[in-house]
């Protein structure tokens, strides 16, 4: 099952603003960046009612991961699954852009999970 449209970050401008104005938090396979927005910053273009007030993901996995699409599509999958599994505890209003590390090809599904859900609440976007 996919994220919701509703939940991604998919704008090349929305992933520099992270990375430029975000707050960091590290793991050993992760790395969280999460910026939070103003209320003043909504999408009236946007057809879908509550589009401003959700928390939207995005993640960047680079080649230095691995160099086979497969690898990093499956590590894709599985960290898109496990913020989907946290999604209804999150606050609103976030932005966050989840960094794989080289180390990562050897987590599963069970370590992503883990991992950020203590970055989550590192952040401050899930309270324990």
């Amino acid at each position: 099952m996919a994220l919701p449209k509703v939940h991604r970050l998919r704008r090349r401008q929305d992933f520099s603003q992270v990375y430029q104005a975000g707050l960091r938090r590290h793991s050993a396979h992760l790395t969280l960046r999460a910026l939070r927005r103003s209320p003043s910053i909504s999408n009236p273009a946007s057809p879908l009612p509550n589009a401003s007030a959700a928390t939207q993901l995005g993640i960047s996995i680079s080649q230095k991961v691995s160099k086979r699409a497969v690898i990093r599509n499956r590590i894709k999958r599985q960290i898109r699954a496990a913020f989907q599994q946290l999604l209804p505890h999150l606050a609103a209003d976030w932005r966050i852009v989840i960094v794989v590390k080289s180390n990562a090809v050897e987590c599963g599904y069970e370590q992503f999970l883990q991992e950020l859900k203590q970055l989550l609440i590192s952040a401050e976007v899930i309270h324990p």
